[in-house]
C-alpha cells in the first residue's frame, strides 16, 4: 500500500509542475481494454425455416406449432405462418426448439480432457488477489470438452479461473465453434468477467500456508484492501485524464494490471463473478459492492440462495445454482433442491442453473429440469417455458450478452437448438445446433459433428 501512495504521491508533484504555455503535450496515454480481439468469425450461415415446433423462445413464452426463420446470422421471425422461398425447410412435427444454451461457469479450456498436470491451467494460486490474470491465456481450444459440450446445445460459454484465491482474475465468454484459437472463440464484445471468491476456498489455501487470509475475517479485509487500492488507482487515472484535459501535460500513473482490472470493475466494464455458497457471505459481498461502488454481478453456487432470494432481487443480483451438489464441505451443507425455484419465485429475480463441470454441461438442460420438478414438487409453479430461460435468457443477462442473443426473438443471434422432444425429458437429445445461424452440430450428419485435432490424432 505504501509503495502505490509513493507513486500516487509522485505522479501528483508532475501533475503540480505542469509546463510552460508553449510546450507541447506529451503524448495521450491510453489503456488498451481489449489488447487480445475477438476474430471471430461465423461458420456457412444457413437460410432455415423450422416449421410447426413447439418453440421456447426463452422469454417466458411456449409457443406450439410455431416456425422459427434463421437468415443471414440471425433470427428473422419467429411465429406461425412463416414463409421464405429460398430457406431450408426442417419438419418440426414433434420436436422442440429453443435457443442455444448458455452455461455462465465452466472450466473448459482452463483445465481440459485428459486431465493431466501440463493442462492444469486455471488457477494462479500464487497470491489471494490475482486480478492481473486472464484465463483466456490458459484456454487450450482442442479440449474435447468444447465439442461434448456443443453436442448438449451449449452454444456459448464462459470460462473461468478457479476458486483459489480471493480474487482470481478475468474470465471471458466464448462462442463454441471448433477454432484452432481462443480469439477464435471469443463473443465479440462480450464484457469481461472477474472471478472472486468467498468462503472456505482462499482461507484454506493461504491458511495452510500460515499466511493471510485464513479466517473469513482475513477474507473479507483481503477483498476491502484491494478495492481501496484500486480506487486509489482509477483516482490516479481519472486526474491525469482531468489534467490532460487541460493541457497540463500531466505524467501518467504508472501502470498495473491488476489495478487495470479491478478499475475496469469499478468503471462499470467488467462483470462480477463470485463463488460464494453462504447466505451471511453473500449478503456480505453486496454489501462490499455498495461500500465501493461497483454491483455485485452474480453469485455462483449460492447454495443458500433461498435464505436471501427476497435480497437478490432488489438488488439486481443473479444466483447460478446447481440442481442437488451439496455436502461436500460444510458451507455446500444447507442446501435445497428448489432453490433456484425459490430464487426465481421474486419480482427482478435472476435465477440461472450452471455446470461447473465438464460433465454436466452436456446435459444442462436436465439439470434445470431437476430444479423445475422439485421446485413443482414443492408447491411452485415453474413450466418448461419459465425453467429454459435458467440456462438461456438469464445466463446471457450475467454475462451481458442478452441484447445479442438467450432468446428467440427477431433480431437476435440465430442462436437455436432443434430438440428431438422437451429440453427437460430424459430422453432429449439436440438434433441440430445453429450458432450465428450457421450448423455446428448435426446427430444424423457427420459432416456437421466436428472433431478437435487432439480426437483425430496423427495417422
Amino acid at each position: 500500500m505504501r509503495k502505490f501512495a509513493l507513486t500516487v504521491t509522485a505522479v501528483s508533484l508532475a501533475a503540480l509542475s505542469g509546463c510552460s504555455g508553449n510546450e507541447a503535450q506529451d503524448p495521450h496515454v491510453t489503456i488498451n481494454k481489449n489488447p487480445y480481439p475477438s476474430t471471430y468469425k461465423p461458420m456457412e450461415q444457413l437460410t432455415v425455416l423450422i416449421k410447426g415446433a413447439t418453440v421456447l423462445t426463452g422469454t417466458g413464452e411456449m409457443l406450439p406449432n410455431a416456425d422459427v426463420l434463421l437468415e443471414n446470422g440471425i433470427i428473422k421471425a419467429v411465429g406461425t405462418n412463416i414463409e421464405n422461398g429460398s430457406a431450408t425447410i426442417i419438419d418440426g412435427s414433434g420436436k422442440f426448439v429453443t435457443p442455444g444454451i448458455i452455461d455462465v461457469h465452466s472450466h473448459l479450456g482452463a483445465y481440459p480432457s485428459p486431465s493431466v498436470e501440463s493442462h492444469q491451467d486455471g488457477n494462479e494460486m500464487t497470491n489471494p488477489v490475482t486480478a492481473e490474470v486472464w484465463v483466456e491465456h490458459s484456454v487450450w481450444p482442442q479440449d474435447p470438452g468444447f465439442e461434448a459440450a456443443r453436442i448438449g446445445g451449449i452454444t456459448t460459454l464462459q470460462i473461468l479461473p478457479g476458486s483459489g484465491n480471493l480474487i482470481g482474475g478475468r474470465g471471458v465468454t466464448l462462442k463454441n465453434i471448433p477454432s484452432p484459437t481462443m480469439q477464435g472463440m471469443k463473443f465479440p464484445d462480450a464484457p469481461y468477467g472477474l472471478k472472486m471468491a468467498c468462503g472456505e476456498n482462499p482461507k484454506r489455501v493461504y491458511g495452510s500456508r500460515k499466511v493471510t487470509p485464513s479466517t473469513r475475517m482475513g477474507n473479507m479485509a483481503g477483498y476491502r484492501n484491494a478495492w481501496v487500492e484500486a480506487t486509489e488507482y482509477k483516482r490516479a487515472w481519472e486526474k491525469y485524464e482531468r489534467d490532460y484535459a487541460a493541457g497540463k501535460n500531466p505524467q501518467a500513473p504508472e501502470r498495473n494490471l491488476t489495478y487495470d482490472t479491478l478499475k475496469g470493475v469499478l468503471d462499470g466494464d467488467i462483470r462480477i463473478h463470485n463463488h460464494c455458497y453462504k447466505a451471511e457471505e453473500m449478503s456480505m459481498m453486496m454489501d462490499l459492492a455498495k461500500e465501493f461502488n461497483y454491483h455485485a454481478g452474480t453469485f455462483h453456487h449460492a447454495v443458500e440462495a433461498y435464505k436471501i432470494a427476497e435480497d437478490l432481487a432488489k438488488n439486481k443480483v443473479c444466483a447460478a445454482m446447481w440442481p442437488e451438489w451439496w455436502g461436500f464441505k460444510m458451507e455446500a451443507f444447507d442446501m435445497i433442491q428448489e432453490n433456484a425455484g425459490v430464487v426465481d419465485s421474486y419480482q427482478n429475480s435472476c435465477a440461472i442453473v450452471h455446470s461447473d463441470s465438464d460433465t454436466t454441461i452436456q446435459r444442462l438442460n436436465q439439470e434445470a429440469a431437476k430444479i423445475m420438478y422439485r421446485s413443482n414438487e414443492a408447491g411452485f409453479i415453474i413450466d418448461e417455458a419459465k425453467a429454459i430461460g435458467w440456462i438461456t435468457l438469464n445466463a446471457a443477462k450475467s454475462l451481458g450478452i442478452d441484447d445479442k442473443t438467450g432468446s428467440l426473438e427477431a433480431g437476435k443471434q440465430g442462436d437455436v437448438v432443434i430438440w428431438n422432444q422437451s429440453p427437460f425429458s430424459v430422453y432429449a437429445k439436440a438434433e441440430q445446433v445453429f450458432i450465428d445461424g450457421a450448423k455446428v452440430f448435426d446427430i444424423a450428419d457427420e459432416a456437421y459433428q466436428p472433431k478437435s485435432d487432439f480426437l483425430l490424432g496423427q495417422d
